[in-house]
């Protein structure tokens, strides 16, 4: 079966694609450093080789028909994919990679291993952006994100990082007071830091009630709960990958084991088109090397889903 498109001009198509997205030959001329006839004389070639026509020719501007309508949304879609793909191979690295994040997990975990990332790689800056809503990674200015979730977003290729579970965290100092605990129903008279909700899930999650409200301060960031915590004004529930450092020095204490998994876990995401961008492969690759050394991520990684 012959190829369709080797009947078709490639540089008429492109010329339709600008022609279409721009809205106008003249914009489409100027983007391609073109004269305005030749713009047309190239739509004219293709509409010839179609047998059908592309826009209707108004006085004052042009509108795709019904054919060119749906030529403009697969020519679009294809020479997109196509300039990703020619910036992907001329690439070489350097430039600045921006990451998006959570704030926890940017300033507990990652930021601290930044500097070797850095050192070793020192032609490509990094931008770290901690807005807690999703942003579109496509058209955002961003090229990779570390999220919490299930890893399936559109458009997007996801590789699993860390697991996303909370504990129970609190000073040593309020442990002395609570005169310890000995099982995780102790919590339920304790004074603690969260929602009410974060809570009743501990609680349910090992069929437990939570027993009245005892919560004294909840925040938007669980680096704010657990400085609370750090000062002992109560019990926070926290990610012990992420507090780590907290635990091993004994300024925290984890008193109980379980864990309770709050999504599938953390996950590196990025437009499925520029996975082989050069930097965003480089910098996805050592975040998992980075995950894979990291014993308190390895301690907690059977939760990883299957």
């Amino acid at each position: 079966m012959s190829d369709v498109l080797a009947t078709l001009p490639l540089s008429a198509v492109r010329v339709f694609e600008a022609a279409a997205r721009l809205g106008s030959f003249t914009r489409a001329a100027e983007e391609l450093g073109m004269t305005q006839a030749a713009v047309s004389w190239q739509i004219k070639s293709l509409e010839g080789r179609l047998g059908q026509s592309l826009f209707r020719r108004l006085p004052r501007e042009v509108v795709l028909t019904p054919a060119g309508e749906r030529l403009s949304r697969a020519a679009t879609d294809a020479m997109s994919l196509l300039r990703t793909a020619v910036s992907d191979l001329t690439e070489t690295g350097k430039g600045v990679l921006a990451v998006t994040t959570l704030f926890t997990l940017a300033n507990q975990w990652l930021s601290p291993r930044l500097g070797g990332f850095q050192l070793a790689h020192p032609d490509l800056a990094l931008r770290l952006d901690t807005n807690p809503s999703l942003l579109d990674l496509a058209g955002g200015g961003l090229d990779l994100g570390v999220r919490a979730g299930d890893g399936r977003w559109p458009g997007l290729e996801s590789t699993w990082l860390m697991p996303s579970i909370q504990t129970p965290l609190l000073a040593p100092s309020l442990l002395e007071r609570l005169g310890g605990l000995d099982t995780p129903r102790d919590l339920a008279s304790a004074p603690r830091i969260g929602t009410d909700s974060e809570w009743a899930q501990w609680f349910g999650a090992l069929g437990l009630g939570s027993g009245e409200r005892r919560t004294r301060f909840t925040a938007d960031t669980q680096i704010a709960e657990v400085a609370s915590a750090l000062s002992g004004q109560g019990v926070a529930l926290a990610n012990p990958i992420l507090f780590a450092r907290e635990l091993a020095d004994g300024r925290l204490v984890q008193p109980f084991e379980a864990v309770v998994e709050t999504s599938p876990g953390y996950w590196v995401a990025y437009p499925t088109e520029r996975r082989r961008t050069p930097k965003i492969a480089l910098f996805r690759d050592w975040l998992l090397a980075e995950a894979a050394a990291d014993p308190a991520v390895q301690a907690y990684a059977a939760t990883r889903p299957q």
